[in-house]
């Protein structure tokens, strides 16, 4: 299988990124982290080829004084060829540092032209719509006039690919009614697999499917079944065998592990290269 993607038909791009919500904090809420540090793993991420980046406005610390798009801003600025940089909109940080997601259309305009200053570029590559939390999608939610709001900004030049996060399969066709879709980004790893119709219609359109926390977000266990032992036949660890797994589950999917760590960074690059057998498929079932 292919690691190779081409994102809305006309970007190429790797199909292990690199997600940068942990650069700001440890997890989604905390303290500052050193921003050295987190310049230090954008820098190293492009070195080792990555060229695809996740982000949003609202990965920040708590205190706001660490921002992700500044981090990135920071350490690639001039961004080499190549490189693609997504964000989200739609959720707004609120005063205790959680997360509130607008249904306001006219409010994203703005959320998109943060971005733009924020990461110093004239057109965001890609910028999905992203409707709901951690908790299930919301069904029935119409995403049209939101999703409306961001393909006249695509159209003014200000976008070039829309996607859609945390969403069904309903809002997927509706949201494609009105503009193409590039990206889906929903939650999914190869423990969480219960978002198989919107993957399928993602296979069947040439779309691709980016699973945020591919490594369970601190919120799994992936490490049951036999996945050790299969990370035993390869040398590998556990995290890079289930990357390796998700990036076979499908040649549209493509996988974005954060990390404030270059180690950890370097590890989950590594799985990139890692072959499944048979076998291995076989014992991962």
């Amino acid at each position: 299988m292919s690691n190779d993607f081409r994102l809305g038909g006309d970007l190429p791009i790797g199909r292990l990124g690199f997600g940068a919500m942990r650069l700001p904090t440890n997890s989604f809420h905390g303290p500052a982290r050193d921003p050295e540090t987190g310049r230090a793993v954008l820098r190293r991420a492009v070195e080792l080829g990555i060229d695809h980046i996740d982000t949003a406005a609202f990965y920040t610390s708590d205190d706001g004084s660490v921002r992700a798009n500044d981090l990135i801003r920071e350490a690639l600025h001039p961004y080499p060829d190549g490189l693609v940089i997504a964000t989200k909109v739609g959720p707004l940080r609120t005063p205790d540092g959680g997360l509130e997601a607008t249904t306001d259309p006219g409010a994203l305009r703005a959320l998109v032209e943060e971005n733009l200053a924020g990461l110093g570029v004239d057109r965001l590559d890609l910028v999905y719509l992203r409707i709901g939390g951690i908790e299930p999608p919301p069904h029935g939610e119409s995403v049209a006039a939101r999703f409306e709001a961001l393909a006249a900004l695509r159209e003014e030049g200000l976008i070039r690919h829309l996607g859609l996060s945390h969403v069904d399969a309903g809002h997927l066709a509706e949201a494609r009614a009105i503009a193409p879709v590039a990206a889906v980004q929903n939650h999914f790893h190869p423990d969480r697999r219960d978002d198989t119709e919107v993957l399928a219609r993602c296979e069947e359109a040439g779309i691709a499917y980016v699973p945020y926390f591919p490594l369970g977000g601190g919120l799994a266990d992936i490490g049951g079944g036999r996945v050790a032992e299969v990370a035993d036949r390869h040398g590998a660890t556990v995290p890079q065998i289930a990357l390796a797994r998700l990036l076979a589950s499908s040649p549209v999917t493509l996988a974005i592990p954060g990390t404030g760590s270059v180690a950890h960074l370097e590890e989950n690059t590594a799985a990139g290269s890692i072959v499944l057998t048979a076998e291995d498929h076989a014992d991962l079932r």
